[in-house]
């Protein structure tokens, strides 16, 4: 005779998730509601987790913030990003202030792999690279700066 299986718990259900990779409270209880569990349970398996800091929006934000980064995102886009995962404002803020970046040499960094071959001198071109920077998150300060720097030098003018 078949042995049937229990279904398992919200919180069995939230840390195989979080085996998998980090998320934020608000992205597990969407989850676990999607998969049936009543909110009552989702929140005390919520609430356990985070007792024990396998679920921990900070090191969530952290995590999210380092990734974003390192694909070429803005802090604009990154924030509006976190904003999303229902995270307060001291946890995006200390994710932000934790990763230290030099928004400027990123989007250097980001308009020389993008636009390496092409002339910056040409107005046009120049402003694809900037618009493309906004886009990705960057503030006009940062956009301006890399395609004015890119491969003109400092002393370049618009």
């Amino acid at each position: 005779m078949a042995r049937q299986r229990e279904e398992p718990s919200a919180y069995q259900r939230a840390l195989a998730m979080l085996v998998r990779r980090e998320h934020s409270r608000k992205e597990l209880g969407r989850k676990l509601k999607a998969k049936g569990i009543e909110r009552e349970d989702a929140d005390t398996a919520l609430d356990k987790l985070n007792k024990q800091d396998f679920q921990n929006d900070a090191r969530f934000a952290e995590v999210l913030a380092r990734s974003r980064v390192s694909a070429g995102y803005g802090p604009t886009r990154i924030r509006a990003e976190l904003g999303t995962h229902g995270l307060s404002r001291d946890d995006i803020d200390n994710a932000m202030e934790i990763i230290e970046t030099d928004w400027t040499a990123t989007a250097i960094d980001l308009v020389s792999r993008k636009y390496g071959n092409k002339d910056l001198s040409d107005q046009a071109v120049r402003r694809k690279a900037t618009d493309f920077l906004l886009r990705r998150g960057f503030d006009q300060k940062a956009a301006f700066a890399a395609t004015k720097l890119s491969n003109h030098g400092p002393d370049a003018d618009f």
